[in-house]
């Protein structure tokens, strides 16, 4: 079937548009340097938020580079705050012998209750920290390099105009085949990309729209909900498209990135949960209304017994898409002192 002009027409107008953005909003790390930034700063705080869930082997290695580099020898860090979320392991002895603050995630804003999920940890991290910008990392990278941080501060402390900036890098995956040079972000491909494609085709720009590494002005980053699970990172950049426009958001290549890859499983739940957060944005903002709304049960087989003698055991996992609001949105009574004091 053969696209309408006006269809082609609009089409071209967004790869246009697209197009435009890559090149006026794309860089790379290696385009500033700490002592650049630590200029640039002029009064400008910056804290830096990793959310860890039993990361004691990596997370102690990233405090210590970013508060040597960056706060110890360059001035451009004011703070690194990791959430601990809910490890059991020593994430947290780690991460605070290294030099960072640490919180419990459920221990700010207790009276509002905990949810389970990175996005929560994320949110909680906004409001428990004080800075103007705030940068987030994954506390689970083993080749972690304070790049990462320079890169994503680069586009907000040179350019006003620029409210959030999305990290992209490659992403090897290591296999029993060998090394997949970018194999990394199978969810990306297999699900965030051709929906974004299809729906918002204005975010097509970017590289990795699910990277966990991203900052953004505090003002920016309180005007908008948080989803609890992995659906935080495709929520923020369609909410943010639909608030702000394109030409507010950048992305920069970082280079190289390893980490801990998940199993198949945890993959599938991923995939379910971003695309619920999808669906809902899909209604939220009219570009789809349906009369019965997606299940939020994903049904999956394990090896095992089933009572009836078939060699798989079915898994049931509840989706629901939970999402924390704007934290600008909360009443006063609720805020954090430190946000209180932020906006007196």
């Amino acid at each position: 079937m053969r696209m309408s002009g006006t269809g082609e027409r609009a089409q071209l107008q967004v790869s246009a548009e697209v197009g435009t953005w890559l090149n006026r909003r794309s860089g790379r790390a290696g385009d500033w340097t700490p002592g650049r930034l630590a200029a640039a700063k002029r009064g400008t705080r910056v804290s830096v938020v990793i959310p860890a869930r039993d990361e004691e082997a990596t997370v102690g290695a990233i405090v210590t580079a970013i508060r040597e580099e960056l706060m110890e020898r360059h001035a451009l860090v004011d703070e690194i705050l990791v959430v601990d979320s809910r490890s059991t392991d020593a994430t947290a002895q780690v991460a605070a012998a290294a030099g960072a603050d640490v919180v419990a995630q459920d221990s700010v804003l207790p009276e509002l209750g905990g949810l389970a999920g990175k996005g929560e940890a994320l949110w909680k991290g906004v409001a428990a920290t004080t800075g103007d910008l705030v940068v987030f990392v994954d506390g689970d990278l083993y080749d972690f390099t304070t790049d990462y941080v320079t890169g994503l501060l680069g586009p907000l402390l040179t350019d006003p105009a620029v409210g959030y900036v999305k990290g992209f890098y490659h992403r090897p995956l290591t296999g029993s085949a060998g090394t997949e040079a970018d194999g990394g972000g199978r969810v990306t491909e297999l699900v965030a990309r051709p929906l974004l494609n299809m729906f918002w085709p204005e975010l097509s720009g970017f590289v990795q729209p699910l990277a966990g590494e991203y900052a953004g002005r505090r003002e920016v980053l309180e005007s908008i909900p948080f989803v609890a699970n992995y659906g935080v990172e495709i929520g923020h950049l369609i909410d943010l498209l639909e608030a702000r426009g394109l030409d507010a958001l950048a992305q920069v290549d970082l280079g190289h990135r390893v980490h801990r890859h998940q199993s198949t499983h945890a993959l599938g739940r991923m995939a379910g949960q971003i695309m619920l957060t999808l669906f809902d944005r899909l209604e939220r903002y009219g570009r789809l209304v349906t009369a019965v709304p997606p299940a939020t049960l994903l049904a999956q087989f394990q090896r095992g017994t089933s009572d009836g003698g078939v060699d798989r055991e079915l898994v049931l996992t509840d989706l629901t898409c939970e999402q924390r609001p704007p934290l600008a949105s909360l009443p006063a009574a609720l805020r954090p002192a430190n946000q209180l004091q932020d906006t007196a």
